[in-house]
């Protein structure tokens, strides 16, 4: 699996501490992973991603 190396980051991250997803780290841009786990993983870095991005209708809901 292709990734650059914010998302390498994360789907490492994910293999320690949800299950061995990653089969080997092939090089800096390249993961082997469990394709069983995919859909898993894509579900996983979807929570990361939302979590750590800026959504400015979030401020709506903030006391002015």
């Amino acid at each position: 699996m292709p990734s650059d190396p914010s998302i390498r980051a994360l789907i490492l991250k994910i293999d320690t501490v949800s299950r061995s997803i990653v089969i080997e780290e092939l090089d800096e841009t390249h993961l082997l992973v469990d394709q069983s786990q995919v859909p898993f993983l894509k579900n996983e870095l979807n929570k990361l991603l939302s979590e750590n991005t800026y959504n400015p209708l979030d401020d709506e809901n903030l006391p002015q």
